[in-house]
């Protein structure tokens, strides 16, 4: 369902499904019960400047009947950001497809508190391209490569390549050494099944078949750390990290597997030592052999 509402400074309009019925006389007499702590007269407001619309983009006023639509836009309000300390660092562009190297403590998408402070928004601002949608996602904590789609016409092609997992990903993580596991020798395969609550903080490994798996390979030993290669066949939430935190390999920096550390401020000394470092596919537009690699590095591994 596509938005009647345009970009504004690189977010979206936010959609809400409107009851049939019910006590409420008006569209925005709905709002305002469901918004309680939002400012009564700034959402009037928002009404006034044609703010609100729906599916058709005809402009809701603050008389328009509560059943007279069933979804509508609007723009949110958003806080004032202070800006992240790292920045992005475009490796490809074409009229088709951006690469850039995602540093660390930068969400990808807008979420939570941050909105302007998102890999996707600043793109979208910086380059003037309200179109641009992530094909993939990256952990705010995690950096490396990151690929979003320009052009709407050929986005679905490039969505395909990740749905049936025609991308090739590679990982580097530090973590400390298992000499016993003997993954200088042979990589070692990880199954498990992966469940996240959408209440619970933490991802969990659970009993049940396998829906994750991973490759893992020990590439270099330094200072009693290992920087490990990972290879994610499936992509769930947090999957590299629990999988090397079953393994006795937490990695460096990571604030929740295996232990969850008490909420804190983030530490830009500490990164998660996790990176997205190379990802490589066939190109579904033009049938060329695409790699593209990070320019970023591990601390103690540089």
């Amino acid at each position: 369902m596509k938005s009647p509402l345009p970009v504004r400074n690189g977010v979206n309009a936010t959609r809400l499904r409107l009851p049939a019925e019910g006590p409420w006389e008006t569209a925005l007499e709905y709002i305002l019960d469901r918004f309680d702590h939002v400012d009564p007269e700034g959402l009037g407001e928002r009404f006034d400047r044609g703010e609100v619309v729906a599916l058709g983009g005809e402009i809701l006023t603050r008389s328009t009947p509560l059943g007279e639509h069933t979804f509508i836009w609007y723009y949110r309000e958003l806080p004032v950001e202070e800006r992240l300390p790292v920045e992005l660092s475009i490796l490809y562009q074409d009229r088709h497809l951006l690469v850039v190297d995602k540093p660390h403590f930068l969400p990808t998408t807008p979420g939570g508190m941050y909105v302007a402070e998102s890999a996707l928004v600043r793109l979208r601002v910086d380059l003037g391209l309200p179109d641009l949608i992530p094909m993939h996602r990256l952990d705010r904590m995690t950096a490396g490569i990151l690929m979003f789609s320009i052009d709407p016409d050929t986005r679905g092609a490039y969505q395909l390549l990740f749905e049936n997992r025609r991308i090739s990903k590679e990982y580097r993580a530090v973590a400390p050494l298992r000499p016993e596991l003997r993954l200088d020798e042979e990589p070692l395969e990880v199954s498990s099944r992966i469940v996240k609550s959408r209440t619970y903080l933490l991802a969990q490994e659970v009993e049940g078949p396998a829906n994750t798996h991973t490759t893992v390979s020990l590439l270099e030993e330094r200072g009693g750390r290992g920087l490990y290669r990972l290879q994610p066949h499936t992509g769930k939430t947090h999957q590299l990290r629990l999988h090397m935190a079953s393994l006795g390999l937490g990695i460096v920096n990571d604030p929740f597997y295996p232990v969850l550390h008490p909420q804190a401020p983030d530490d830009y000394t500490k990164p998660l030592q996790l990176l997205a470092h190379s990802i490589a596919f066939t190109d579904p537009v033009d049938g060329s052999a695409r790699s593209f690699e990070s320019g970023l590095t591990l601390a103690g591994f540089a």
